[in-house]
């Protein structure tokens, strides 16, 4: 009987922690899955500090969107949502994607100068935690975070801090900074969710130390609405999803590496979500895509950005 209670008594320290650990990752993904739905969103950042005191602070900046929210990946260990503008209830916009992976080694980090730095993290230091890649319009990388979502006291929330290029709503109007450090922060509300965000606008250079140049505070407020609000963006998706579906491929080949990644702004006077919009209406095939890809990737020394 003792090595019967014994037995027990063993097999239940080990198997705790493992059903903790799983029910955390439940937790973890009902989170993630919580940002997915038809959205009201109010934009609103002001410049809070600058070390000079002659710095002239610029404007705040507020907008208000339609937004919808598509779970496109839905994996035990990657989870995939594309945001889809709604403008004046008649046109769609493209707009970002956030994927979400468990336990994830493979990052890239930005540097400056429309460069990104990709690494392998070793597996202790990303036990238990979700990184959340952001990448552009156009499916080309933005910033990427990787740390643990935190459920306590009745709140939900995920937070890094990372370096990031210009924001959309500064990157044609500012040259006075070419980095910004995003401090994220999602946290899941009853009426839906929050990105907060604490930033630092740096000034980063060969060989030198960052320079701040201001901070400032931003809170994005997402309120849940009825899908239906929403039904043209999803309609939009329907009829769409199998050439993003290419992108994102013809991007996973690019990504696949270690070491930097440099792209350049523009092709023929033309950024890349530009050249996007004739192969999406043409619903062109992947070589396409890979092609007008490749002329925007400058840096090939790693890996072969052709794929595997």
């Amino acid at each position: 009987m003792k090595n019967l209670a014994l037995f027990g008594l063993l097999s239940a320290m080990f198997t705790l922690p493992i059903l903790a650990q799983e029910n955390k990752k439940l937790q973890d993904i009902k989170s993630i899955k919580d940002m997915c739905g038809c959205y009201e969103i109010k934009f609103k950042y002001t410049e809070t500090f600058a070390p000079e005191i002659d710095y002239e602070k610029h404007h705040d900046y507020a907008a208000a969107a339609l937004e919808w929210a598509q779970l496109i990946e839905d994996k035990d260990d990657k989870l995939s949502i594309q945001h889809i503008l709604v403008v004046n209830d008649t046109m769609v916009v493209k707009h970002w994607r956030q994927d979400w992976e468990y336990e994830n080694q493979n990052v890239f980090y930005y540097d400056k100068d429309n460069t990104w730095k990709f690494k392998k993290l070793p597996p202790e230091e990303v036990k238990g935690q979700w990184t959340q890649k952001v990448f552009q319009v156009d499916d080309s990388p933005r910033y990427s975070g990787s740390a643990t979502w935190v459920h306590v006291d009745g709140k939900h929330y995920w937070e890094s801090k990372t370096n990031a290029p210009l924001p959309r709503r500064e990157y044609s109007k500012r040259k006075d900074y070419n980095v910004m450090l995003r401090g994220n922060r999602q946290e899941i509300t009853e009426y839906g969710w929050v990105h907060e965000q604490d930033n630092d606008k740096v000034i980063r250079e060969d060989g030198k130390e960052d320079v701040l140049l201001a901070q400032e505070k931003g809170y994005n407020i997402y309120t849940k609405v009825a899908d239906e609000k929403c039904k043209l963006a999803q309609d939009w998706w329907k009829s769409n999803h199998e050439f993003w579906g290419k992108v994102r491929k013809s991007w996973d080949k690019v990504y696949d590496r270690e070491g930097e990644l440099t792209l350049s702004k523009a092709v023929d006077g033309q950024p890349l979500f530009m050249h996007f919009y004739p192969l999406e209406k043409g619903k062109a095939k992947t070589q396409d895509i890979n092609e007008i890809i490749q002329k925007f990737v400058t840096d090939k020394s790693v890996i072969d950005v052709q794929g595997k």
